[in-house]
């Protein structure tokens, strides 16, 4: 049973989060005309291995103590701040804005996908344990 909710507990982490990322790449291409505006996105492996407190060795560096997987880190950060990184900018532009429309476009459809496919694992998931529950004269 545990492994079957450490599945789901994965994939809702990460479902919460290509979430949060679908918003920040919303966002970036919101604000492609706003004078001054840098484009923000996230390291999606690195915020998710903290998320769901899988550092090397099974421990979670919280200042300057490793404490065990599981605990609540110290100064715990919402999730809009996991792993947020400014976009460098792919070409000069006269009112400092940093967003390529191109490459948020490309990466809204990533994220799309990988969203739908996270969705589609929990489900499987969830279809599985139902099921497993099922009496052998259900069918």
């Amino acid at each position: 049973m545990n492994r079957l909710t450490n599945s789901l507990d994965f994939q809702a982490q990460a479902l919460t989060l290509r979430a949060e990322r679908q918003r920040l790449i919303a966002s970036n291409i919101a604000n492609a005309d706003t004078p001054g505006y840098v484009a923000r996105d996230m390291d999606f492996a690195s915020a998710l291995r903290e998320a769901t407190g899988t550092q090397a060795a099974g421990s979670t560096m919280t200042g300057d103590a490793a404490t065990a997987r599981g605990h609540i880190p110290i100064g715990t950060r919402s999730t809009s701040e996991l792993g947020l990184k400014y976009a460098a900018p792919s070409q000069t532009n006269l009112d400092s804005n940093t967003v390529d429309m191109d490459r948020e476009r490309a990466s809204f459809v990533d994220n799309s996908v990988k969203y739908e496919a996270t969705l589609r694992f929990i489900n499987t998931d969830v279809r599985t344990m139902l099921d497993a529950m099922k009496s052998p004269s259900q069918g």
